[in-house]
Parts: C-alpha cells; sequence; structure tokens
C-alpha cells in the first residue's frame, strides 16, 4: 500500500499521464493513495505491462509503483485533490488551442461531482501551461456548469506549473523547486504541503494562481528569446564566414555572458508557449514586439539551414540523410520537431531525404509528419550526411564513421557543432 504518513491525508488524481503527468503520478504514489487517468487506452495498457514510450520511468520503477491505472474517468475514487497535466498546443494559426485542457476540465467536473456528493471538498489544480487568467476564467466555470458544485465552496482551485524537462536526469520532479498558488490561503497551505512532501527542493509560493501560471509562461518565452538572439547572430556571422561556434567559445569566458546557443527550437515548450503569452497581450491590445520577434526568427530557422545547406551543395539537389528527427537529443518527444520543417525545406529544393532516428517512433513519425525512418539507413552512401539532432549514439559513432556514408565530393554537416570535423556546421 502508498505510504499515507505525510502532511496531507486523502486520496489524489492525476489527469493526463505524458512526459508531465506520468514522473508526477509516480512520485505522489509513494506519499499517497494516487490514481492515474489517461483517456488514452493503448497508453494504459503499456503502462500496466510496466512501458513507458517516453523513456522518462524506468520498467523497474513502474513495476514497484503503488500508483492505480486507468482510462475510465467512472473508475476514478472521489479524491482530494485532482491534478491536470494536459497538453495545451497551438493550432496552424498559432494561436492558443485550449480543446484539450476545456474537454479535462470536463471530466474533472464530473468528478468533482462525486467527490462532492461524497462529502468532500476537492482541490483542482492545473500544471498545463497557460496564459494568465486560464484557470479562473476559463477552467473554473466548466468546473461549475459540470459538477454542479460552486467553486470556492465547494471545491477549489490550485495551480503549479509543470517543470518537467525531457530526457534531463538532474531537475527531476522530486528536487526541482515547485511553484504553488491556491485560491485562498488555506488551499495554498494544502497544494504547498502536497508538493512539499514529493521534492527536496521545496515550493515557492505565488502570491495568486495568475502569478504563478504567468512566471511558467515566461520561463519558457525567456528562453526563446535568448535562442533567437543566438540564431540571429549564426545568420549574421554565417554571411561573414565567421563560425559562430568560434565566436561563442570566446564570448563565454567572460564570467555574466549566458550560455545559451543557437538551433532549432522544436518541442511542446519553448516553441509555443511564447504564442499563449502573445496571445493574451494582443487581447489587452498590447503589441508584444519582442516575444514575436524572437518567435519569427526560431521559426524561420529550419527554411534558413535549409537554404545554407543547399548553397553549400551548389544548389544541386542530391541524396540526403538526416540523422535525428525528435525535437532534442536522446529523447522519443516528436512534438513540434523543427527537423521535420527543416526536411521539408530541403525537399522543396529537390533534394532526395533519408531519415534516421534510434529514438522515434516509426508510426508516429509517419502520422505527424509523413516521413518514413530508415532503419537501415547507415549503411548507405550520400551526397550531404547532416547530424541534426546529436543522439549518444551518433556522438559514438564519430565525424569519420559519417564520412564514410558520403559520395565523393559528399558533405558532413553538423547543425548543433559537436563534431569537431564537419565541413558545415551552423
Amino acid at each position: 500500500m502508498a505510504n499515507t504518513t505525510g502532511p496531507v491525508a486523502g486520496h489524489v488524481t492525476v489527469i493526463g499521464l505524458g512526459y508531465v503527468g506520468l514522473p508526477l503520478a509516480i512520485a505522489l504514489a509513494k506519499q499517497f493513495p494516487t490514481t492515474g487517468l489517461d483517456v488514452d487506452t493503448n497508453r494504459i495498457a503499456e503502462l500496466e505491462d510496466g512501458y513507458d514510450r517516453t523513456g522518462e520511468i524506468e520498467r523497474e520503477r513502474m513495476e514497484v509503483s503503488d500508483l492505480d491505472l486507468t482510462a475510465d474517468p467512472e473508475a476514478c475514487p472521489p479524491s482530494d485533490f485532482y491534478i491536470v497535466t494536459v497538453p495545451t498546443p497551438i493550432d496552424s494559426d498559432n494561436k492558443p488551442d485550449l480543446g484539450i485542457v476545456r474537454a479535462a476540465s470536463r471530466t474533472v467536473g464530473a468528478m468533482v461531482k462525486r467527490a462532492v456528493a461524497d462529502g468532500l471538498k476537492p482541490v483542482v489544480i492545473y500544471e498545463s501551461t497557460v496564459y494568465p487568467g486560464v484557470t479562473e476564467d476559463i477552467c473554473a466555470p466548466i468546473l461549475e456548469e459540470v459538477s454542479g458544485a460552486q467553486c470556492g465552496e465547494d471545491f477549489f482551485l490550485g495551480y503549479s506549473p509543470e517543470r518537467i524537462n525531457p530526457g534531463d536526469r538532474e531537475h527531476t520532479i522530486d528536487k526541482i523547486t515547485k511553484v504553488v498558488s491556491g485560491q485562498t490561503p488555506e488551499v495554498l497551505d494544502k497544494v504547498s504541503d502536497l508538493y512539499a512532501a514529493i521534492t527536496s527542493g521545496g515550493t515557492f509560493r505565488a502570491t495568486s494562481i495568475k502569478a504563478a501560471e504567468a512566471a511558467k509562461v515566461i520561463e519558457n518565452a525567456q528562453r526563446d528569446i535568448n535562442i533567437a538572439f543566438m540564431n540571429e547572430i549564426a545568420q549574421i556571422f554565417g554571411e561573414m564566414d565567421i563560425s559562430v561556434w568560434d565566436v561563442l567559445e570566446a564570448a563565454r569566458t567572460k564570467w555574466n555572458f549566458l550560455p545559451f546557443s543557437p538551433g532549432l527550437v522544436g518541442g511542446h515548450c519553448i516553441g509555443v508557449d511564447p504564442y499563449y503569452l502573445s496571445h493574451r497581450a494582443e487581447e489587452l491590445g498590447h503589441d508584444p514586439k519582442v516575444i514575436l520577434a524572437g518567435r519569427g526568427v526560431n521559426d524561420g530557422m529550419a527554411d534558413w539551414v535549409a537554404g545554407r545547406l543547399h548553397s553549400v551543395r551548389g544548389e544541386a539537389a542530391g541524396s540526403v540523410l538526416v540523422l535525428g528527427l525528435t525535437f532534442k537529443e536522446d529523447v522519443p518527444d516528436l512534438r513540434n520537431s523543427k527537423v521535420a520543417d527543416l526536411i521539408e525545406s530541403l525537399t522543396k529544393r529537390g533534394h532526395d531525404i533519408t531519415v534516421h532516428d534510434p529514438h522515434a517512433d516509426a508510426e508516429e513519425a509517419r502520422h505527424e509528419y509523413g516521413l518514413a525512418l530508415d532503419a537501415d539507413a547507415l549503411d548507405g552512401s550520400y551526397d550531404l550526411v547532416l547530424l541534426a539532432v546529436p543522439h549518444r549514439e551518433y556522438l559514438d559513432m564519430g565525424a569519420t564513421a559519417f564520412r564514410s556514408m558520403l559520395n565523393e565530393g559528399g558533405t558532413l554537416a553538423d547543425l548543433k557543432g559537436v563534431l569537431g570535423d564537419a565541413d558545415w556546421a551552423l
């Protein structure tokens, strides 16, 4: 049985078991009776078999965990805490798509109804990244409508922004500081105690739910803007035939130089969250120049890289091996992969593309991007070999192995400047 001797009694239900929700639910299950809910029945079946497709939780941890798993909201027992950890993507116009969090709120509303009927006054905590006001102004009315209960009297709100970094084994949920907020001082105490029980990093009490929402969205917007500056200088120095990596190596000797690097900005967070903030700013009549300028630079980076590679090849189309498709190294996460944009830009320039990635799921790559992964691609020969995502497997192979795959006069390209011996590097 789970340990229930911590500072918070009762039951916890986590809604959404992806990169964020699963590690959180596993950590909570060590301290409290916890149910993990995900509407993807295949996901639940995999987890029950001990397999986490995200690679965040090892099989051994899954097998010994006391976490209860279900795809059926009706199977979730009445809980003292409901924690929502569902995705908040953007649509084709780069506008916030709150469809998933709205649907999750309706699901939680039905569970709140049962909890209230059982005599509980549950706290609904959102971890999904949103712009300030979504929790109280959009989610709360849905919860009230579905549950028939009154927010602030029958149930309460909290917000604690997720800080999971896919593939990061240092800044894990049990070590990081959790920003917490609550609808009332008493609720804030409960939310803080809940998270303090699972992390050695402690909690930081935000002054309001809106402040906590805002803190999260600017964390990623700040990184986006800094990377955009790196990408812009990479483009400028590229025109001067100066290696941006040589420049950064020199600049980083100054004690207060920020250690950002150029590259493709993908994934579900940095390439998405700034649009949430800019959307809300525009609703308020403010023109978010800096935020959107950074987004413009980063969103255009894949096409710029494709143009440079095309130029390096004398603007002659040829065979290209792209190594890596996931949005970052050593993770299987394909969400918002800008490598896919790079491949599209190279294809439009007439190049014949072969894609290899030891971490990506072939079916997901085909479904999301219409791309086929070639498991035997490393046995072929190409006019251009591009190390796009420096997975550990590729680094272990080294530049010599990649050069052996080149046709005569071929080009070895290194998007992140990690090989040390490439014909072209960003």
